[in-house]
């Protein structure tokens, strides 16, 4: 019975001591990747410009939250509306403070939601809803009211993966169907019972409002309203230009759905024991395209293994290809020490040579990848997954291509070590750390004492 009761506590001490450092090391991770930023613009940038407005033309207004807002689903939409040239697209928020996206990237907002609805004289025609988590009630209040306001039949809301659950705490969804990213739909069902959830669509549409599933499917769902305003070929255009290999989903948007499996496990390692993260610097230029950039922030970013640091010039806004203001929390003279450093764009070594200059002379000495300039023909985040493989491991990068829910993984070769032995081996080596010193005292005074008696 005693041999029964000490293995009892071994294990016990096992899982304490492993799951416990493992919270620990989760929710750190955690915090800093929802790091709030939300900060008044300082006076130098108060003559911040927004793209021209053309009151003939639809407005589509894609939201930022006061807190953090999710990099991909902010950046791609944003993008694929002013690649058509069909539509005002501005950024819009409840104040011009620098907002956050997930990843560390910074952005100024065009418009506070009251100057977009007076320069339009009746808000927007489209409201991007992307992933806004609801950490404060207070600063997100304005978003959800904002939201409400427009909620008629004359306003598209499309929303874009967890976008779905901002979209879904309006209530605007009761009784109607919805998509949203596969690793949150069980939490939702729950959540939100008036809802019907569809976890074998890419997209779903249901009147004025459209969803969808997972980051790369708000893709297919902004091509599909695309196509619906304007035409199947101006659709057909947008994904040629950004070389997006699944295009039949717009037209036919059911998929075999993703589902919560052991191999996911590495998400959960990686954020928890990862504890030596790769400081990765990602360069921002004027004219960075905004896909390029959010392939470097929302696969090495939210791997759990990697900081993803902006970098400039200056200290004044960079504008990006399609008239975002982004703000470096760095400058090349004052950047920390770097692991990597990321130029992204096909064309960045001259869109950006000065810049690339600047940092040879006055930058550290990490390693530099040009991600996208052998990658002129394909989609921005494959030639990421691999980098990600080599850099990590094969297991991390195959993650964060089901996390994007990107379904064309015959595209791209992913070389590099199996899985992460840094997330497997610390949790394992703390766990026998932690059975040594039971057994240490077992021995030097349980058992001591016990014989003694």
């Amino acid at each position: 019975m005693k041999k029964v009761r000490r293995f009892i506590v071994y294990v016990c001490v096992f899982i304490l001591v492993v799951g416990g450092t493992g919270a620990i090391g989760f929710m750190s991770t955690m915090q800093e990747a929802m790091s709030v930023y939300d900060k008044p613009v300082p006076a130098s940038l108060q003559s911040i410009q927004a793209p021209a407005y053309d009151s003939k033309k639809p407005t589509v207004a894609v939201i930022l939250a006061n807190e953090v807002t999710e990099v991909f689903d902010f950046l791609v939409p944003y993008e694929m509306f002013s690649m058509t040239g069909s539509y005002n697209v501005v950024a819009a928020a409840p104040d011009k403070n620098i907002k956050s996206l997930t990843g560390g990237l910074d952005v100024a907002p065009h418009y506070t939601f009251d100057e977009l609805d007076e320069l339009t004289g009746k808000g927007p025609d489209i409201i991007v809803i992307p992933f806004m988590p609801i950490l404060d009630e207070a600063k997100y209040k304005p978003v959800r009211d904002w939201i409400r306001k427009h909620s008629s039949k004359e306003t598209t809301l499309l929303s874009i993966c967890n976008g779905a659950e901002n979209l879904a705490d309006t209530g605007l969804l009761n009784g109607k169907s919805a998509a949203t990213h596969w690793g949150d739909i069980s939490r939702l069902e729950k959540k939100y019972t008036e809802i019907t959830w569809k976890r074998d669509q890419r997209y779903v549409s249901d009147g004025n409002i459209f969803s969808s599933a997972g980051l790369t499917s708000g893709i297919d769902a902004t091509l599909y309203v695309v196509s619906q305003q304007m035409g199947e070929s101006a659709a057909e255009k947008v994904a040629k230009e950004m070389n997006y290999p699944s295009y039949d989903f717009v037209q036919h948007p059911q998929m075999e759905p993703f589902t919560a499996g052991l191999s996911d496990i590495v998400y959960v390692l990686n954020n928890a024991f990862q504890w030596s993260k790769k400081k990765n610097g990602v360069l921002l230029y004027e004219g960075a395209d905004e896909l390029m950039l959010s392939s470097a922030f929302d696969t090495y970013g939210a791997s759990g293994t990697t900081i993803t640091l902006t970098i400039s010039s200056k200290r004044e806004p960079i504008v990006t290809r399609h008239g975002l203001n982004l703000i470096a929390r760095y400058q090349i003279a004052d950047v920390p020490k770097l692991d990597k450093m990321i130029f992204v764009g096909p064309d960045v070594k001259t869109r950006a040579a000065g810049d690339i200059r600047n940092w040879n002379e006055n930058g550290g000495k990490a390693e530099q990848l040009y991600l996208h300039s052998d990658a002129l023909e394909r989609f921005a985040m494959e030639p990421a997954f691999e980098d990600l493989a080599k850099q990590e491991d094969i297991w991390t990068a195959k993650f964060a291509a089901k996390r994007l829910e990107y379904r064309a993984t015959n595209q791209f070769k992913l070389e590099g070590a199996p899985f992460p032995y840094e997330a497997f081996g610390i949790p394992i080596g703390v766990g026998l750390l932690s059975l040594f010193v039971v057994y240490w005292i077992d021995r030097r005074f349980v058992r001591r004492k016990t014989v003694s008696a």
